[in-house]
């Protein structure tokens, strides 16, 4: 026998050894992979999360409170049904671990898909992504960051709308008068709740803006901050300067930091 007919026999008789693969193994595989739409009940900081996600990233976050409700939000949302998944993929896993507790390095682009989104809440929604767990920023901060100062107002409604909550942290953006302001996922007791989880004192938070206090200056650096910014919280009692706006600051001889950025809210801003 020449090679060429070996070559055909041996091909032949793989060919007849091949098997389709058990019904159901391919759907499993998309699942582990995370390459199926589906959700899954996780931990959350103040209970318990459904979270929805597709090839692409996570889609939708709730609080677990109705399972069918949750399957009939996302249809409504995105015009197709979901189904509940026995186990979350790793990168979803990751995902949560990264974003929600802050127990793993954030590592490329995050895991979210707002491609359903308008341009303006997407750049909303990715920039308030930046927010440091345990720190806050205003509403005034996000649309400035975005080329948008006056937008204040619009930048709060992109907020309330935020379809992944605690993933994307909308609970770390608040009022600039001290107030804690409004949360979609439960509430401003909630979004209080949220931020004690991570370690802010919110009874502290809303107390220093209503004195007049919005940033943290250091006499020995001469830089301000955000009061929750890790810069400032490392400066001690005895070098710490309360400032009531970046004018005054700027008068004092500071300079604003460049890890948070300070900047005032315009007028009437929320």
């Amino acid at each position: 026998m020449n090679a060429m007919n070996m070559n055909q026999g041996m091909r032949q008789g793989l060919h007849g050894l091949r098997q389709p693969a058990p019904s159901g193994l391919l759907p499993r595989v998309g699942e582990r992979l995370g390459l199926v739409e589906g959700y899954v009940e996780l931990e959350g900081p103040i209970g318990p999360l459904f979270v929805a996600f597709g090839p692409s990233g996570i889609l939708l976050v709730d609080r677990a409170d109705d399972a069918g409700a949750f399957e009939e939000e996302f249809r409504v949302t995105f015009g197709r049904p979901l189904r509940r998944l026995a186990a979350a993929p790793p990168r979803v896993l990751r995902a949560v671990d990264a974003y929600v507790w802050g127990r793993a390095a954030r590592r490329g682009p995050a895991p979210v898909d707002l491609g359903h989104l308008p341009d303006f809440e997407r750049q909303v929604l990715i920039k308030t992504l930046e927010i440091p767990r345990g720190e806050v920023r205003p509403y005034a901060w996000v649309a400035a960051e975005i080329g948008r100062p006056r937008a204040v107002r619009a930048v709060g409604n992109a907020l309330a709308r935020n379809p992944i909550p605690f993933v994307i942290p909308c609970h770390r953006v608040v009022r600039s008068d001290g107030h804690i302001g409004q949360y979609g996922a439960g509430g401003p007791e909630s979004k209080r709740a949220v931020l004690r989880a991570e370690g802010i004192d919110t009874d502290e938070l809303e107390r220093l803006p209503t004195a007049g206090v919005r940033f943290i200056g250091s006499d020995t650096t001469r830089i301000f901050c955000y009061p929750t910014c890790r810069n400032a919280r490392r400066v001690t009692d005895r070098h710490r300067i309360a400032l009531r706006s970046v004018d005054d600051a700027r008068r004092a001889g500071h300079r604003p930091c460049k890890v948070c950025r300070p900047v005032d809210a315009p007028s009437r801003a929320a």
